[in-house]
């Protein structure tokens, strides 16, 4: 057992900003279920946007991010982000040389999807998340201890109080261990994992939202799924991201023969919103038409984009031929654990930060390199009310001891199988029949009810994945329009009279634990 001030589950961009901006009198505890630099923020290649520009205004900005997000948005969240943006890069940038500047020494902004004007800030060229993630690596003080390796799977409850007290967690040895603070924050990041395509780290898993949804935390706006356009498509494997960038410099989607896919589809064309550029392309493959990026006309791309020009290189792409070819994958969820401006959830004690958390700034999609830039402001504006708060008093169960549990093998689905089916009928098209058929079979295995206290790691993490999968497909089947990152096939149309604002949430009943006996077993198809 262990007693920390702050106890932050996650080690991306909004949880490394948090921690190297708490006061060193506090105690912080970083628990990471891999190692910190396999994380969705590391390989983030698109940069970070900021109307910085002297043609731009924030005003643009909050503009261009409600019609992204399709006007589903929290207004005040997205006011309150994108105003703060300049002032979070210029301070940033003020702290190291890691942000790519013009020969006039200012900073290098480019153009992506969905902006009105050039504003994404680079480091490195395509490698944004790495120089950040380095730069707050190699700043955190003494105060923060980090974990790697420490699979946290459930959320310690003082139920009087409706206030959570610590997490249980995990380490390769399997053995059970508790960590209590004053504040425990989830930033595990999204859920990409879930499908068999996707730009997403290994170990994003949804693991955060599970746990927060089974301590009876509110969950928003699953639905919403982003899909990247264009990952690297080779011999029908994602290999990795192409960034929206890519498109921004000048590169445009075709087939074989050399048609553009964009015509006539949307007035931004290549640089249209995700979800338009990503039913466009899989409307493609679903018709056995490969569909590529034709980046003959950037010049020097291999020292414009260094880090896509070797994952292309290692995986046999010949540049000189001027095509990339692509398919899109999931990349970004919208919802998340539902969370106010400074990232309280609906349980006192516990916060969310990070891709894991939902408070609108995104609404339906997610306008691209606002992500990275939520992160910065989350974790500055949750350090900054910590800090006020000061040393809480720290809550701990009268019986901190834990017995030694004896591990078992659960039946468990093919993961696999289920990332295809989530693809298929929960991805990037789709319709009431499809999504039917998923929640039936998410709902045999019963993965709210499995005993995680003796439940091996890796097994941990695919109950995870079954528990947020549900929550993706119930969400998507209760919301019968299309809108933004959600398409139903059978309802295309948004429907602004029903559903413009009004959002799913879901709140696990703690209750079903009490009326049943723990199933340590799932039965697979």
């Amino acid at each position: 057992m262990t007693n920390d001030d702050v106890v932050i589950i996650g080690s991306g961009i909004a949880a490394l900003q948090l921690a190297g901006k708490l006061n060193t009198h506090l105690n912080v505890r970083i628990l990471t279920k891999g190692k910190m630099r396999v994380t969705n923020s590391y390989l983030a290649q698109g940069g970070i946007a900021a109307a910085i520009g002297a043609n731009d205004d924030p005003s643009k900005h909050v503009v261009d991010t409600l019609e992204a997000g399709r006007f589903h948005n929290n207004r005040a969240a997205v006011e309150q982000v994108i105003t703060a943006a300049p002032s979070l890069i210029r301070n940033l940038a003020e702290q190291g040389d890691f942000f790519d500047r013009n020969q006039k020494g200012e900073l290098f902004l480019g153009m992506e999807g969905a902006h009105s004007e050039k504003r994404i800030v680079h480091g490195g060229g395509d490698a944004t998340g790495k120089n950040v993630m380095e730069h707050l690596i190699n700043n955190l003080k003494v105060n923060v201890n980090v974990e790697e390796n420490v699979t946290a799977y459930k959320l310690i409850l003082n139920t009087e109080k409706n206030r959570c007290i610590g997490v249980k967690a995990k380490g390769l040895d399997g053995k059970i261990r508790k960590f209590y603070g004053s504040h425990i924050i989830i930033a595990s990041g999204g859920c990409g994992q879930l499908y068999s395509y996707t730009s997403n780290a290994k170990t994003v898993c949804g693991d955060g939202i599970a746990m927060a949804y089974l301590a009876g935390a509110e969950i928003v706006d699953m639905e919403f799924i982003q899909f990247h356009p264009t990952l690297l498509y080779i011999n029908g494997e994602t290999k990795g991201l192409i960034s929206e960038a890519v498109r921004g410099e000048g590169a445009i989607l075709v087939t074989a023969d050399g048609t553009p896919i964009m015509e006539g589809v949307h007035p931004m064309k290549d640089l249209g919103p995700r979800h338009v550029v990503s039913q466009r392309i899989y409307e493609f493959l679903k018709n056995g038409k490969q569909v590529f990026l034709n980046i003959s006309n950037i010049k020097e791309f291999s020292n414009r984009f260094p880090s896509i020009t070797a994952i292309c290189e290692q995986n046999g792409i010949c540049l000189a031929e001027g095509k990339i070819p692509v398919a899109p994958g999931s990349h970004f969820v919208m919802g998340g654990i539902k969370t106010d401006l400074i990232g309280r959830s609906s349980i006192d004690g516990l916060f969310a930060i990070g891709e894991t958390s939902c408070m609108g700034l995104h609404g339906a999609n997610r306008l691209a390199s606002n992500s990275l830039l939520e992160g910065l402001y989350q974790g500055h504006q949750l350090s900054e009310w910590i800090n006020q708060q000061g040393k809480g008093q720290l809550e701990a169960e009268k019986d901190a001891s834990i017995q030694p549990i004896n591990q078992e093998k659960v039946m468990l689905p093919d993961i696999e199988q289920m990332k295809d089916l989530m693809m298929e009928r929960v991805g990037i098209i789709r319709n009431e029949a499809n999504l039917k058929k998923q929640m039936a079979w998410l709902g045999q295995f019963k993965a709210d009810l499995l005993n995680l206290d003796t439940c091996f790691p890796s097994d941990i993490s695919k109950i995870f994945m079954l528990i947020t999968a549900s929550l993706i497909t119930e969400s998507a089947l209760q919301r019968t329009e299309s809108r933004g990152g959600h398409y139903r096939s059978d309802y295309p149309y948004e429907d602004d009279h029903h559903w413009l604002r009004k959002s799913i949430i879901h709140k696990y009943k703690q209750e079903l634990e009490n009326n049943h006996e723990f199933i340590e077993t799932a039965l697979a198809t």
